[in-house]
């Protein structure tokens, strides 16, 4: 049995790589690719200002320039890279690191549930692809335009109009941070700046008495489990958050069914009362 050579595999990759790229190009022309687009720019600032920050805190704890790129694109995780600087520059165990950035990013678990209700019929290799672009932003914008956990038309091109603009905010932003950083003096309060831009982000996304009330638990819980290590306070905020969102929610639908129900009654007597 003949291996194909070099010049087939080559072709095959040429030919794979065109068919990906039509697919994308099409896609991008769908309306809710653009909706997606639109929906991460009301975030943008506040994700570029964060991924400047994050850029600039790698190379100053000592990473070196092309290590931090590269880490920046293939994990893609701010909180987590942010989590483990200190450790890399200690020379803590890798075991250690990578305790500590799957317990920083353990609320994807929670995300990852959730995704699988919309997108259960693509294959792994495509639910791959999308949980790795997937992050807060992206999945806060994405509930709100559907918020029922099934499939629906439009949803993939939305997806990945709100993934390809996020990653687009997020690494320009922070590999500029990382070649500049040493012309950025610590005086200028860039880790300040990332929490207020943060903050601007997490306001953007409050329209409702339900996500705030949600925002409020998951702050005081974060706050109350801060002593916690491998910032595990985070995914107890997370939890605290989901819960107390769906409690709020199931309460108003019971108090709206009460309502309904008072409603009709006093209809029936009113009725009743009305009969000769």
């Amino acid at each position: 049995m003949n291996r194909p050579s070099l010049t087939d595999t080559l072709a095959r990759l040429r030919q794979a790589a065109g068919e990906r790229w039509a697919e994308w190009r099409s896609m991008s022309r769908e309306p809710y690719f653009k909706l997606g687009v639109t929906d991460m720019l009301g975030t943008g600032v506040g994700i570029a200002a964060w991924g400047l920050v994050t850029g600039v805190a790698m190379v100053k704890s000592g990473l070196p320039v092309p290590l931090a790129i590269f880490m920046s694109l293939m994990i893609y995780a701010g909180s987590a890279q942010l989590a483990v600087l200190p450790l890399l520059v200690a020379g803590a165990p890798l075991w250690v690191i990578w305790l500590t950035a799957a317990c920083v990013n353990l609320r994807f678990v929670i995300f990852s549930q959730m995704w699988r209700d919309y997108f259960h019929g693509l294959p792994r290799n495509k639910r791959l692809l999308l949980g790795f672009f997937s992050g807060d932003v992206i999945f806060v914008g994405f509930m709100k335009r559907f918020p029922e956990l099934k499939p629906a038309p439009g949803q993939i091109p939305y997806f990945w109009g709100a993934a390809s603009t996020n990653w687009l905010f997020w690494q320009i932003p922070s590999i500029a941070g990382m070649l500049l950083a040493n012309a950025i003096p610590l005086s200028w309060g860039l880790g300040f700046a990332g929490v207020l831009a943060l903050l601007g982000i997490l306001l953007s996304m409050i329209n409702d008495r339900f996500t705030l009330l949600a925002t409020v638990v998951a702050g005081t819980a974060a706050i109350a489990t801060f002593a916690l290590p491998l910032k595990m306070n985070i995914l107890v905020a997370v939890l605290a958050a989901v819960a107390a969102g769906l409690t709020f929610e199931t309460v108003d639908r019971n108090m709206k069914r009460l309502k309904a129900r008072s409603a009709q009654a006093q209809d029936g007597n009113a009725s009743e009362e009305h009969r000769p």
